[in-house]
């Protein structure tokens, strides 16, 4: 009987470690990857026509740009970020380049990303236009960069006018809605107090959309494809009374900025790092009120009067233009690892 009870018992011990065999054994999981809350992102760009609300920056010439942004990832949903650009430009008052300075937050709540921030634009280096003359003491004075300290004035041989210094800031809401891989729209709203530094009030408001090829159209190439446009309206209010000097002018107290709509429609092609732009912008401004909105060095003719425009000369600084733009864009923890 002793050999049997014996028996059974190294059967029962076999069979367990039989089945404890049989058990998967649970490994030790892999530590979690530190979160590095940190990124940067940076890129430039080269373009055809700087146009900045359907107005050229840089007189419908070709413009370069770059830019830096260190950004901070609060969690997945919050982000912190300032960041400062660069672009090449052409203004009246010989302005060396737009320098930007921004910062601000970037929530997101599920397919609803927002950013809220401060932009400021700042123009240095500008000076006497080489067509200027320079009013001292109610006597006009030809000649290049004839512009004593305690003058800020820019007289243009076509009547315009413009500040030295035409830095300003802006305050700004944006909200972009992912509707699915294909489908996005955006609104956006910036306001200045004192738009160019020009005493007028500005406030733009615009509605945008983008529709992105599926990857079925695009194949293995790895280029995609996109669609997207805007339409924003830029209301003004009225200028300092800087501006009521130019020659022909009638405003002593300032000249109320016309408000104009703008629009840009384009397509897009994306491959890694690299996009090509191709865009169609425009607005409504006519040349008599572009000119009196942008005091552009080569506005002409006599024929565009127009209520804040008595001098007659247009300028097509803010008439329909198309645009080349490509650029590149990188981030410090997808591209640079």
């Amino acid at each position: 009987m002793k050999k049997v009870v014996l028996l059974a018992t190294a059967l029962a011990m076999i069979s367990g470690s039989a089945l404890a065999a049989d058990l998967p054994v649970k490994a030790k999981a892999p530590p979690l990857a530190a979160f590095d809350p940190w990124d940067v992102a940076f890129g430039g760009a080269v373009m055809s026509d700087y146009i900045f609300r359907g107005v050229t920056q840089s007189n419908h010439n070709p413009s370069v740009a770059a830019y830096l942004e260190p950004r901070y990832n609060i969690n997945k949903d919050v982000q912190l970020y300032v960041g400062t650009s660069a672009e090449s430009i052409s203004f009246s008052n010989r302005a060396a380049a737009e320098v930007d300075v921004y910062g601000g937050i970037r929530p997101t709540f599920g397919p609803a990303a927002f950013d809220f921030g401060v932009w400021g634009y700042l123009y240095p280096g500008g000076s006497c236009a080489d067509n200027a003359v320079t009013i001292v003491g109610g006597v006009p004075i030809a000649g290049g960069n004839v512009c004593p300290v305690s003058t800020t004035t820019i007289f243009l041989a076509n009547g315009n006018v413009m500040k030295k210094d035409v830095s300003f800031m802006e305050a700004y809401g944006k909200l972009n809605y992912t509707i699915n891989d294909s489908w996005a729209f955006g609104v956006n709203e910036y306001y200045s107090p004192n738009f160019l530094n020009s005493g007028a009030w500005g406030d733009y408001a615009s509605i945008t959309g983008k529709w992105t090829a599926p990857g079925s159209l695009t194949g293995t190439s790895g280029i995609g494809v996109y669609v997207s446009g805007e339409f924003g309206r830029q209301w003004l209010g009225t200028t300092d009374a800087f501006y009521g000097t130019g020659a022909g002018t009638v405003f002593a107290a300032g000249i109320p900025f016309k408000s104009y709509d703008t629009w840009n429609v384009g397509i897009g092609f994306t491959y890694k790092v690299f996009t090509l732009d191709l865009r169609y912008s425009d607005s409504d401004l006519n040349k008599g009120d572009c000119n009196a909105f942008t005091s552009a060095f080569n506005a002409s003719g006599t024929t565009n009067v127009t209520p804040i425009n008595p001098t007659g000369a247009g300028s097509n600084w803010c008439g329909a233009a198309g645009i080349a733009k490509l650029s590149f864009d990188l981030t410090a923890m997808t591209n640079l690892k």
